[in-house]
């Protein structure tokens, strides 16, 4: 029978680095989403497909649903709505697959977006010096790379069961 942990040794929940980076990263979310369904009466998932598209011009639903980390039938409700208001089009593209565009509209919704987006960045920002500011971008992709590789190892090591 294994020994039961010391719990004083322990970081309780609230000192750990994945707890607090995923609480921070909610209020961050939650507070755009706000902003941007009272600016611009869109969600933070339609956002988000909003600027995929406006960044790469090839994307179809599977590669928008892999880039912003939702399944394809998620995705495919949030195209759908953003087609029915005139935001994005499809065009047919090879085999069952559709190319995605922003239409005018939606490219003068996008400006905004980003432009709010960037407004949000900036006011976060503020608050590091430019020393911190470096040091957290630095920091932010060592543990990017790093979730990424520990990511793959537990998918290697659940399909080893």
């Amino acid at each position: 029978m294994s020994e039961r942990a010391n719990v004083s040794d322990l970081v309780p929940i609230a000192e750990l680095l994945s707890y607090r980076l995923s609480r921070t990263s909610a209020a961050l979310s939650r507070s755009a989403a706000l902003r941007y369904r009272r600016e611009f009466d869109v969600t933070l998932g339609e956002w988000r497909a909003i600027a995929l598209i406006a960044s790469d011009p090839t994307l179809t639903l599977n590669r928008l649903a892999r880039r912003a980390g939702l399944d394809k039938a998620q995705m495919s409700r949030v195209v759908t709505k953003l087609t029915e208001r005139g935001l994005v089009s499809r065009t047919a593209g090879s085999g069952r697959t559709f190319q995605l565009a922003l239409t005018e509209t939606g490219i003068e919704v996008y400006r905004g977006l980003i432009r709010a987006a960037n407004e949000r960045d900036a006011t976060f920002l503020a608050v590091l010096s430019p020393e911190e500011r470096e040091v957290l971008v630095r920091a932010l992709d060592k543990l990017a790379d790093l979730a990424l590789d520990v990511e793959r190892q537990e998918r290697d090591h659940t399909s080893n069961l």
